[in-house]
């Protein structure tokens, strides 16, 4: 790729995280904010019904419903498969190419602090992380691949990615991380502003990332109840080292619940409210140095 042409920014897919849906109504409402001279900022409300009830969705998860099966099935009649629909329309309109970036704003009720998700390691992002990192040290990066259309919002382009803020409980808005966020966006566009003139804002070409290796479900009986909660000693240590023999969940009798995986794992999305349904305690993931991309 050698320019960026136009780029979309997305908040409220799911409509209870507030910090991406008060973002895009501010972008709506001052747009001299988000515009840059050398491409057309697309902005959009993900899910507005879902906004509107302040629920993260009506009928299911709209940030997994951008398959290749379920955008090309006019069978499909849930309230998010035919938002889904409206929204690939809109980011790739007749006759035009499809958004070159798509930069989804969520929110998170685990300690992630400010966190880039990345869903393939494509070298112009690779780039982008290892200069938000340098100038803002408290971004976390972490990668997580997805396919193109396996479901995720941001995986449509091959730019796409999360900027997730928290711990914000669902339903509410946190000054600091709207301040966070509003401000990591503005980087996010003034670095692909640069790119597009053919300037290098790098600072640092070394940074960290924290790749994924698999999930954890709570511990549960045999109806699908849960048994055991977080260790308070884990609660709210997203990025921090979880050691072998480190304690990670407490049942209801008082009874610890140890890591007992032969290495040190950094665990992310902890207790995120939103995952109890889908069987997620937290993501586990692997540390390393990046530096040649």
């Amino acid at each position: 790729m050698t320019h960026i042409n136009r780029a979309a920014i997305i908040g409220g897919s799911h409509g209870n995280e507030l910090t991406g849906v008060y973002l895009v109504k501010k972008f709506q409402q001052y747009p001299n904010l988000i515009n840059r001279s050398t491409f057309e900022t697309l902005v959009l409300l993900g899910n507005p019904k879902a906004i509107e009830k302040g629920r993260r969705y009506i009928d299911k998860d709209l940030n997994r419903c951008f398959t290749h099966q379920g955008l090309q099935n006019s069978l499909l009649s849930s309230y998010e498969d035919i938002r889904a629909k409206e929204i690939q329309q809109l980011l790739h309109p007749q006759n035009q190419p499809f958004v070159d970036v798509i930069i989804d704003l969520h929110s998170t009720t685990a300690n992630m602090g400010l966190s880039l998700l990345l869903s393939n390691m494509h070298p112009l992002l690779l780039q982008l992380a290892a200069y938000l990192s340098s100038i803002n040290p408290l971004v976390k990066v972490y990668f997580h691949q997805q396919l193109r259309g396996s479901g995720f919002l941001r995986s449509m382009c091959e730019l796409g990615f999360v900027i997730e803020v928290g711990a914000v409980p669902q339903g509410v808005l946190d000054a600091e991380l709207f301040r966070q966020t509003e401000q990591l966006v503005y980087a996010v566009l003034d670095y692909f502003e640069a790119y597009n003139q053919g300037k290098i804002l790098q600072k640092n070409s070394t940074f960290t990332l924290y790749q994924y290796t698999g999930v954890i479900d709570y511990p549960r009986n045999e109806h699908g109840e849960i048994e055991a909660m977080i260790h308070p000693q884990l609660q709210f240590r997203d990025y921090e080292p979880l050691n072998p023999g480190d304690p990670v969940f407490l049942t209801f009798e008082g009874k610890d619940i140890f890591y007992d995986g032969a290495s040190t794992i950094y665990p992310i999305f902890i207790n995120e409210a939103a995952y109890y349904e889908k069987g997620i305690a937290m993501h586990l993931t692997q540390k390393q140095l990046i530096h040649d991309y």
